[in-house]
């Protein structure tokens, strides 16, 4: 998908859509420091457990998810937000269906 137009109102919820067994992604902004993407989760849907070589920050938009870092679970509501630190394990599980906005910053 094409990244959002700079300088405009963003209504982040509407910019990306839940599709039925699906996790779909959309990239907001992408930079050589970072990028920034929307997530749409469907029930039950994850991203498995992995690592990353910089900082994420996880917000949840609506619904709820559960955030494993290395191995503790947190479970996030609609409003709140996780910093997965560089390079250890994390994982995403939609406890219900929701939405997140994922921003990854290079150190």
């Amino acid at each position: 998908m094409t990244q959002a137009e700079k300088s405009q109102i963003l209504q982040l919820t509407g910019m990306v859509a839940y599709q039925s067994g699906s996790v779909v992604s959309r990239q907001i902004t992408k930079a050589d420091a970072g990028n920034v993407t929307l997530f749409a989760f469907d029930e039950g849907q994850e991203l498995s457990e992995h690592t990353a070589p910089f900082d994420a920050l996880v917000h949840i938009l609506e619904g709820e998810a559960q955030v494993k870092v290395s191995g503790i679970p947190h479970i996030l509501k609609s409003g709140e937000a996780i910093i997965m630190p560089a390079n250890e394990p994390h994982a995403v599980k939609a406890v219900s269906r929701f939405k997140m906005l994922l921003t990854m910053i290079r150190m």
